[in-house]
């Protein structure tokens, strides 16, 4: 039997309760980006338009739609960190994207601890179990097909810094399940995580 589509022009909209965008490509990791501005004061923000883009030198990258405080603050000092998001955090992640002027130091907001990192200014969320240092490659507008600017900022960052919890090594792998990741998905508030029994294995032809 054939199968029924639902299609649509994204300018013309979507028809439907929810743009299934977002969760069509999902569930996708969170950007969760710490900085800190030129007066000192402490930003902790998630993004869900977050992946790794590069191996040597590894390279993150994430999209803001408008220029916030983040942006701002990366332009400014060329640095941040990415902090993984977990299940235990999630409500902290989920305090931390609170609309707030530049003066409020999310850390505060969210209950978090911050800690120094060891080669940029912008502070590490202690809680997290695994941290990237990045020093900003490239901040690029994006722009739709036919040129006209997007207000959406993409953000690369070299990582140039790596902290993971020892538990979370074993045998010298990373265990991904372990760690708890959350995951952005569909809807307006849908979220995953990673089990190890949804864990299966490949190898390269």
């Amino acid at each position: 039997m054939p199968r029924t589509f639902h299609s649509y022009q994204p300018g013309d909209g979507h028809r439907l309760a929810h743009d299934p965008f977002n969760a069509i490509v999902g569930p996708r990791p969170i950007g969760w980006i710490s900085t800190r501005s030129v007066d000192g004061i402490a930003n902790l923000a998630p993004y869900s338009f977050f992946n790794a883009f590069n191996y040597r030198p590894p390279i993150i990258g994430f999209s803001s739609i408008g220029w916030k405080d983040t942006v701002r603050n990366i332009e400014a000092t060329r640095e941040f960190v990415w902090n993984l998001a977990t299940r235990p955090l999630a409500e902290a992640m989920n305090a931390s994207c609170a609309s707030v002027g530049p003066e409020v130091d999310e850390f505060m907001l969210a209950g978090l601890t911050q800690q120094a990192s060891t080669r940029v200014t912008a502070p590490r969320v202690a809680e997290s179990p695994v941290s990237f240092e990045c020093r900003l490659s490239q901040l690029l507008q994006l722009s739709a097909a036919d040129g006209t600017p997007v207000d959406s900022w993409m953000v690369f960052g070299e990582v140039i810094a790596v902290h993971i919890d020892a538990t979370l090594l074993v045998d010298g792998v990373y265990d991904t399940a372990a760690a708890e990741p959350i995951l952005r998905g569909g809807g307006a508030a849908d979220y995953f995580t990673i089990a190890a029994a949804q864990r299966f294995r490949m190898s390269r032809p």
